[in-house]
């Protein structure tokens, strides 16, 4: 069974349309074609990326809790010291509170 297909009209600046139209004639395809990969492929990496964020966030996640576990056990009196060493690097490296 076909998909259904959707006409759409999108409005480019000048350089945008002269980059794509230079790029549609360098891999001989049309523009209307060119158009339709770039979205395939930002569709897919969108998919890759979150993905790879949603990894990121688990290992983050695992060696935070696994670091908190060990500190409480074995390093208890450290740990007021280490959370406010976080909160100072974190505003002064990624400007966050």
């Amino acid at each position: 069974m076909n998909k259904p297909i959707i006409q759409r009209s999108v409005r480019f600046e000048a350089d945008q349309i002269a980059r794509l139209d230079a790029i549609a004639a360098d891999q001989k395809r049309s523009f209307a074609d060119l158009l339709r990969l770039v979205i395939v492929e930002y569709l897919e990496g969108h998919r890759a990326q979150s993905d790879s964020q949603l990894r990121l966030a688990r290992v983050t996640e695992y060696a935070q809790a696994a670091l908190d576990t060990i500190i409480l056990e074995q390093h208890p009196e450290h740990r007021e010291k280490i959370v406010a060493e976080t909160a100072r690097r974190m505003e002064r490296y990624h400007a966050a509170r």
